[in-house]
């Protein structure tokens, strides 16, 4: 009898480990990167809507940074589609003040890494091989970008890999 409570204590905490294992893998919400001043989801505009990329970062082409789009950008739609959302409200404010809006930055690279997204661009990368689907995301993770994973690129590419002339110029 007291074998039988001992196989089935252990059976049910095993259960329950295996339970609680497949929650925090499958259930528990993902990494969903630092909190905005005003919460933007990518998927709203990008997915849903099918907003472009290089409409609200329309730098990408022409110049090594992507540009975070000015609170008027954001104005050009909200100020008719939900004006009297608490969070358009709240943008209203930015602008109004002449204040940029303090977005956090998600995709992170060491300041000695010369970045250039013109021509990643130009050499007709999509956005989604470096930054994944973010039309499926409410919210940006933090991407801290690392060389091996450039590196890893540049070569199945057939990129350069030259330090001084590709990065670190």
């Amino acid at each position: 009898m007291r074998r039988n409570r001992t196989a089935i204590l252990a059976t049910t905490g095993s259960i329950l480990l295996i339970a609680a294992y497949l929650y925090l893998y499958y259930a528990w919400p993902a990494d969903i990167g630092p909190e905005q001043p005003i919460p933007f989801s990518h998927n709203v505009h990008s997915g849903v809507k099918e907003i472009q990329c290089q409409y609200c970062h329309p730098y990408v082409a022409y110049s090594n940074f992507p540009g975070i789009p000015p609170v008027a950008k954001c104005l050009h739609c909200h100020t008719y589609i939900i004006a009297k959302f608490p969070w358009i409200q709240k943008e209203h404010q930015y602008f109004d003040t002449d204040t940029p809006t303090p977005w956090v930055k998600v995709n992170v690279i060491a300041e000695h890494v010369f970045f250039n997204h013109q021509r990643h661009i130009n050499s007709k990368i999509a956005c989604e091989e470096c930054h994944g689907e973010v039309k499926n995301l409410q919210r940006l993770p933090e991407k801290i970008w690392r060389m091996g994973a450039c590196i890893d690129c540049h070569r199945q590419k057939k990129a350069s890999v030259d330090c001084w002339l590709t990065c670190h110029n």
